[in-house]
């Protein structure tokens, strides 16, 4: 291959799920209803974040800047396993694998920042209500998702520059439905376990450090909530518990793929389905949708109430 790294591998072939023709065009109709569920449900929610001034507030400009990374994180991989559903071989230029490789782990990085700044904002709200606005502040919450982009971009570029010069001359078959730095280092022509162990410590330490403090700001508003009223301790857990479902559905693949060097297993390809598929596709749900103040929105929506008027 005539590429940055000089390979002789061009293109690899991604086994996907190896099932029988007759499942794979039956997964690739629930994919694309998902999929396409995905796409109305998050996009929907950023337009009623967008247009309803009533929703301009710095909670929802994080879920709505939550939303488009859930577009964004599903369209690396789902439309390409969906057109790949009926496709005995599944191929994927060297270039393509690549740029799918970069863009995850961007958008990982980026959702993993929001996820932070979703619960500090939570945890002022509860337990700083009185400075709430002087510490979320529009300047705060644009530089948490300044700060998002920048991390996710540091995250993948400083994997991504030692494992673009790798040698790529023997096997090339993938054995999962998308590319990602632990499968693709085991096909190179070199050792690859000082690689692996990069990998380890930089998106391993990112998993590890982001789930320590979602947890540790779940469990001060607990607290903080049990201190002020006991009463209001089961319904405060009741809300934080479907946040706290879809923190770990998040988590678990990164957490058993990247945190230590491992053999990958056939089974991770289908944890990963909960981040690029369940996760994007529950957000809607369970951030917003259940929310007072959106269904509030959706109401005005549908009676043509108030919208912000652009000039």
């Amino acid at each position: 291959m005539d590429g940055p790294n000089d390979s002789v591998v061009s293109e690899f072939v991604l086994l996907g799920f190896s099932s029988s023709w007759e499942n794979e065009v039956f997964l690739m109709l629930i994919f694309s209803l998902i999929y396409l569920g995905i796409i109305l449900g998050n996009l929907f929610i950023l337009f009623l974040v967008i247009f309803d001034s009533q929703l301009h507030s710095p909670m929802y400009f994080l879920l709505a800047n939550l939303s488009l990374i859930d577009v964004g994180l599903s369209s690396t991989t789902v439309p390409k396993m969906i057109t790949d559903f009926p496709n005995k071989y599944k191929i994927i230029s060297f270039k393509s694998c690549m740029t799918q490789i970069c863009f995850i782990h961007i958008m990982g990085g980026v959702e993993m920042v929001l996820l932070i700044a979703m619960a500090f904002d939570r945890y002022t709200a509860i337990c700083k209500p009185l400075h709430y606005l002087n510490i979320m502040n529009p300047k705060i919450c644009v530089s948490f998702v300044i700060t998002g982009w920048v991390t996710g971009v540091i995250h993948a570029m400083s994997q991504f520059a030692f494992i673009i010069n790798l040698p790529f001359c023997g096997p090339n078959k993938v054995d999962s439905f998308y590319c990602d730095f632990p499968r693709i280092i085991k096909l190179a022509c070199t050792d690859g376990v000082k690689f692996e162990y990069m990998v380890a410590a930089n998106s391993g330490f990112m998993s590890m450090g982001t789930l320590f403090l979602l947890i540790l700001s779940y469990f001060f508003i607990l607290v903080t909530v049990w201190k002020h009223s006991s009463a209001d301790l089961s319904k405060a857990f009741v809300t934080l518990s479907a946040h706290i479902t879809v923190v770990i559905l998040f988590f678990t693949p990164c957490m058993l793929l990247y945190v230590w060097p491992f053999p990958t297993s056939s089974i991770d390809k289908y944890l990963f389905i909960f981040d690029f598929v369940i996760t994007p596709v529950l957000n809607p749900a369970i951030y917003t949708l259940r929310n007072k103040d959106v269904k509030v929105a959706i109401k005005r929506l549908s009676k043509g109430g108030q919208y912000v008027r652009f000039c």
